[in-house]
């Protein structure tokens, strides 16, 4: 049994260049990449890990199926001023710079299809890998869904760690909210269930029930095995947008399911993206990597991480020797 880290690239680069408050953008390049390294380190060490693995994105087959999905960030992207427009010109040049040294000067595994977002890779990596352990580095809750025996989530950004028995802060202890209440443990089918009836407003994808109290929300999901009263009560209700469109709940439900769950790809999809990541896994191994690490830390000015690189290099020198090397393509 491996155990693999996985890296939600963009959403570590560009959660910190949005959320952390550093005004100038040296600041926000330095940081992004030391929250990655430092984050791959920790969780390297404290889940004695055997490969890296980064996600990168492309273009959402969701889009395809659903117009609006995401069509708000293209809207504020116009509204950029154009000073940010040259700043994420520039966070974008940082972040390919890294992923090709990523690709030609390591051992890890670069997951990436023309179709699909870095959560679609991430899900089907783990669904290939079921027998091994996964640790997935990222801030993004919509991965919560994943969350079981073998799947652990670590948000660098927040120092947080999302398992399947609870949520703890860096130094071990279980969580606790701004009001000193410990965070309660995940459940990962309640999660999913509860955002494909309320909708993801990030992702600009409608809830299918507006408004709904939770009281009743719980309910049909304590009913979703039987689909007794509290399941249809809910499935079948209608209402009225305001363009004066009517909806059925199960019918909404349903198209959020499928942009929403991470195990809804299409059939057709599946089998790309599957190809993708068997012939990625195929690649020539690197030496060198300590090297390498060190004269790209210091071409970025990662001067504490370039002193102290043989605490990183394993990290990023640890090969694939998973199943997908002995399957016949």
């Amino acid at each position: 049994m491996a155990t693999y880290i996985i890296v939600d690239t963009n959403n570590l680069f560009f959660r910190i260049r949005h959320g952390m408050g550093f005004q100038d953008l040296d600041s926000q390049i330095g940081m992004a990449l030391h929250i990655i390294f430092s984050s791959i380190k920790k969780v390297w060490n404290e889940f004695d890990s055997d490969h890296l693995v980064f996600a990168l994105e492309g273009r959402s087959w969701r889009k395809d199926i659903y117009l609006p999905y995401k069509a708000n960030r293209k809207v504020t992207s116009l509204k950029r001023s154009q000073k940010e427009v040259e700043e994420d010109k520039v966070f974008f040049e940082v972040m390919d710079k890294f992923i090709e040294f990523l690709k030609t000067k390591t051992n890890v595994t670069l997951l990436q299809h023309k179709d699909a977002e870095a959560d679609d890779m991430i899900a089907r990596w783990i669904q290939l890998h079921s027998d091994d352990n996964h640790v997935i580095i990222s801030s993004d809750s919509d991965f919560q869904q994943l969350l079981a025996k073998n799947v652990t989530i670590y948000n660098g950004i927040a120092g947080l760690l999302y398992t399947s028995n609870g949520i703890y802060d860096k130094d071990g202890n279980i969580a606790k909210n701004k009001h000193g209440m410990e965070l309660p443990i995940p459940d990962p089918e309640w999660i999913l269930f509860e955002k494909c009836i309320r909708g993801d407003d990030s992702d600009n994808i409608m809830s299918a029930f507006p408004g709904v109290r939770k009281t009743k929300l719980t309910e049909a999901f304590l009913n979703r095995k039987d689909k007794g009263y509290a399941w249809n009560n809910i499935m079948l209700s209608k209402w009225s947008d305001h363009e004066g469109i009517d909806h059925r709940v199960k019918d909404d439900y349903e198209r959020n399911k499928m942009l929403i769950d991470l195990k809804m790809q299409p059939v057709d999809l599946i089998e790309k993206f599957d190809l993708a990541i068997i012939n990625e896994v195929n690649i020539e191994v690197k030496k060198n990597i300590g090297i390498e690490l060190m004269r790209f830390c210091n071409q970025n000015g990662l001067i504490k991480i370039e002193k102290t690189v043989h605490e990183y290099s394993p990290c990023f020198s640890g090969k694939y020797n998973g199943p997908l090397l002995s399957r016949d393509e």
